[in-house]
């Protein structure tokens, strides 16, 4: 029996603690052709040029795997992030409008004092005790409100998202079965999540609010307003983009840290040390690790090897993001890193949609919970991780702490109310 490739280790469950020793021989062959026919490109001048290069798709009708395989449950059309051009740009546009810049430049950075409420709630219900799960009691909860809050999604249905959520994340991971099954699978939950907020849609044109699907379903402007289809669609990929990236993001964080408890401290008294901390986070420690389902629309020239036209391509974006060819000494976690061009968020056209939220999310977590937790100590390193090698994180990480200091300017119960 042969042995298990470099990738093949990857995926292993078990390289999920510390797979950058695996990244680091996996770059000795810039673009490696696995035994599926899939190439995997791991270098960072090379991920990058394979991001921006017209001739790989992200749609998934282009992909090899999806040959024949006719949709057979109803579901919602493609999302615009697994679009290509010309449609990618037309609905990416449609949905910036009214979520961030030029036009709604606002929109989430409006939502940092409501934020840093919910954030401190989570924090004063570890009041009490000397020990938290910052996964299950922190880093789960805050991104799903603050997606259910963006799309005007009632607090009582915040639980059906995060089983949804699970459930489409599961999809991305090729671990858990053949691309086309995944994609059937992705289909029939994303047609579950469709009948809910279509139902949530008729009630937003009815009476239209401040969120962010009413904006999209009213927005005017030329191409405006998105159809209804497309608006159910957007709202499934930030229920994704928005939530696990930002789950792990937090989760990595923090965990990364602990690590380094001279950079915890100077956070403490360093505020504005958080927006390159997390820029360092996105790079050393990425929420997702592979973009696993792009395909190739021609032949392509890449690092000496030739890519076929229509063959699968993996991009290694953690890899790429530890290349010494492009980071000076790449192992090291380094806030005060100078041009930190990371592929935390990936490149090019598909730039992840809800990256502006994920980044405001993660600076005020790491810096409430940097300031409020007195004496944090990891109770398990390495922590138990999630089965994913796409989007990777602890899927508990147990902490123990003496105290939580009371919020600034807030009493203790005031900021739990805020939740509501």
């Amino acid at each position: 029996m042969a042995s298990p490739s470099v990738y093949e280790q990857i995926l292993d469950p078990a390289s999920r603690a510390d797979p950058y020793p695996l990244y680091a021989e996996l770059r000795r062959t810039p673009v490696a052709r696995q035994a599926d026919g899939t190439y995997v490109v791991s270098t960072y001048d090379e991920v990058v040029a394979l991001l921006h290069d017209p001739r790989v798709s992200s749609d998934p009708r282009s992909h090899p795997d999806m040959a024949g395989a006719a949709p057979e449950e109803p579901g919602l059309p493609l999302d615009f992030i697994r679009r290509d051009p010309p449609e990618h740009d037309r609905l990416r546009e449609l949905a910036n409008r009214p979520f961030g810049p030029p036009h709604s430049p606002g929109r989430v950075e409006g939502m940092r004092p409501w934020l840093a409420e919910v954030t401190d709630a989570l924090i004063d219900d570890l009041e009490g005790g000397h020990r938290a799960d910052l996964v299950d009691d922190f880093a789960y909860p805050l991104p799903v409100t603050a997606i259910c809050r963006l799309l005007g999604v009632p607090r009582e249905d915040e639980p059906r998202f995060h089983h949804w959520a699970d459930t489409i994340i599961e999809t991305g991971d090729p671990t858990t079965g053949p691309f086309a099954e995944r994609q059937r699978r992705r289909r029939r939950i994303g047609a579950e999540v469709g009948e809910y907020l279509g139902r949530l849609a008729d009630a937003h044109v009815r009476r239209p609010g401040d969120d962010l699907m009413s904006a999209l379903l009213t927005g005017t402007g030329p191409g405006a307003p998105m159809s209804r289809a497309d608006v159910l669609s957007t709202g499934v990929l930030l229920l994704v983009a928005g939530h696990e990236t930002t789950v792990n993001l937090i989760a990595n964080g923090m965990l990364t840290l602990l690590r380094h408890p001279d950079v915890l401290d100077r956070l403490r008294h360093e505020p504005d040390l958080i927006t390159p901390l997390v820029e360092e986070l996105l790079r050393y420690e990425p929420p997702v690790h592979l973009l696993t389902s792009r395909s190739t629309l021609a032949d392509i020239d890449l690092a000496g090897t030739t890519i076929p036209k229509g063959s699968p391509v993996t991009l290694a974006l953690a890899a790429a993001d530890r290349d010494p060819g492009r980071f000076p000494d790449p192992d090291r976690f380094d806030p005060d890193r100078a041009d930190n061009r990371h592929l935390g968020f990936g490149s090019g056209v598909h730039y992840c949609y809800g990256a502006p939220l994920a980044r405001v999310e993660a600076q005020i977590a790491l810096s409430a919970l940097a300031r409020r937790l007195v004496n944090p100590r990891l109770v398990t390193d390495p922590p138990p991780y999630r089965p994913s090698p796409t989007l990777r994180g602890p899927r508990h990480l147990l902490v123990d702490y003496d105290a939580v200091v009371p919020a600034a300017g807030a009493a203790s119960g005031a900021t739990r109310r805020a939740r509501g």
